[in-house]
């Protein structure tokens, strides 16, 4: 199995809620519209791919020059503990540069993941929830 990694690859939303469903996340994978809307109003989309078939994918929105917001990352179940999670912000990284912060919000159960990948656990921070 060779893994190749894309940056702003074409993906569809039917394929993103495969990728979502699959890895576990909880996000509105049965509002493809939605989905749809998510992919193409974020600014970067990191993709990881086994032959033709998106396994991993890691969405972000940015300024280019000071911050970056990690929205989603998520691993098809049957290729976690490989690294793919790990590359993926480790591409993600590389194309943003030096310059630029890097945050996300964690899942309950994905705490103890993100410490292992170079991410600060923060007290700093607030939130204005979805209400849909």
């Amino acid at each position: 199995m060779t893994i190749t990694y894309k940056i702003n690859a074409p993906l569809n939303a039917a394929e993103l809620a495969d990728v979502f469903t699959s890895s576990g996340i909880n996000r509105p994978v049965m509002d493809l519209d939605r989905l749809q809307r998510m992919i193409e109003y974020a600014d970067i989309l990191v993709s990881a791919w086994d032959g033709e078939q998106p396994v991993g994918i890691a969405r972000a929105i940015t300024d280019y020059v000071f911050c970056s917001y990690l929205s989603d990352l998520a691993v098809r179940r049957e290729y976690q503990k490989q690294g793919i999670g790990k590359e993926l912000i480790n591409v993600l990284r590389r194309h943003l540069g030096e310059e630029i912060m890097l945050l996300l919000l964690a899942a309950p159960s994905a705490m103890e993941y993100y410490p292992q990948l170079g991410f600060e656990k923060l007290v700093n921070a607030f939130l204005i929830p979805r209400s849909k």
